[in-house]
């Protein structure tokens, strides 16, 4: 069986750290392969067929990476934490053993969190009236945001066919359970459980005191139609990777994607442990 890293190389600790796990693992009979450096702004895409576990070593963005590399793959995801938060992580190197973490993710004795992704679609329109169509995944969420010119936008919200409303603002957040702990939340949304599979809607700063976060069933799709009344450019970010389209964005359609993230934990506790240490302050180490 193949385990695949994805460290930060950006930090020595989750490099020497990984280097450490290569020569424990290979002497544990196991085949050991490497992501790209993100250094180098190359992203291919790996062989996988024969991985049974993803370690990411770093921060939460680390872990997006991972889940981004895997995909719909379904490969279980460990996240070691050498990073600024760490909330999607299961571990953290001052608190866990990582010889341990791991041997117990080999072992299966690890809890599986199945984590919802999205599905996005982006429409553009070229010069010629041609329609261009841009297909993304995402484990935490699509923002559509004012962009380079720094105009607000406006945008229809339509929900499985029923239209919510027209917005004009800074954009919006559409996000999973697991994404709603990051932009999401930090435009005003709700934290939900990660056991919740639908989406969660946050607009960002919306020229309105009407306009509120509302969540989807696991079914819905979300459109994002731009106003033809009032045209922009907006900026598009998928996991917080800003994308680049062909002509002009008409609309963006968000759903569920085709199958779940595997993240593996110490149990369902860890969310809201996780929670309570990240944005409550409290310590758990007394």
């Amino acid at each position: 069986m193949m385990v695949f890293l994805v460290p930060n190389y950006y930090k020595q600790e989750a490099v020497e750290s990984g280097l450490a796990l290569e020569l424990w693992l290979t002497r544990q009979g196991f085949e050991v392969e490497w992501a790209p450096d993100q250094r180098s702004g190359i992203e291919s895409t790996p062989d996988l067929d024969d991985c049974g576990l993803v370690i990411s070593l770093g921060g939460d963005g680390t872990l997006l990476r991972a889940a981004r590399i895997v995909g719909y793959r379904e490969i279980p995801i460990l996240g070691l934490s050498y990073g600024h938060l760490g909330f999607l992580t299961a571990a953290r190197p001052e608190d866990r053993n990582v010889l341990t973490v791991v041997g117990d993710a080999l072992a299966g004795e690890l809890h599986v969190s199945r984590r919802a992704t999205l599905a996005c679609d982006i429409v553009s329109v070229d010069e010629f009236g041609e329609e261009r169509s841009y297909t993304s995944f995402a484990l935490n969420d699509l923002a559509l945001t004012r962009g380079p010119l720094s105009d607000m936008v406006e945008f229809d919200i339509t929900v499985s066919g029923h239209h919510i409303d027209r917005l004009r603002g800074d954009g919006v957040v559409v996000s999973t359970a697991t994404g709603s702990t990051g932009y999401a939340l930090s435009a005003g949304g709700p934290i939900v459980s990660p056991d919740y599979a639908g989406m969660v809607c946050v607009p960002i700063a919306a020229h309105t005191i009407q306009a509120r976060a509302f969540l989807t069933s696991p079914s819905d799709v979300i459109e994002l139609k731009m106003s033809k009344d009032r045209p922009s450019v907006p900026a598009i970010a998928v996991d917080g990777q800003f994308l680049t389209c062909e002509g002009e964005v008409d609309r963006v359609e968000v759903r569920r994607g085709d199958a779940d993230v595997l993240l593996l934990d110490y149990g369902p506790q860890s969310f809201y442990r996780s929670v309570s240490r990240v944005f409550y302050g409290v310590r758990h180490d007394r």
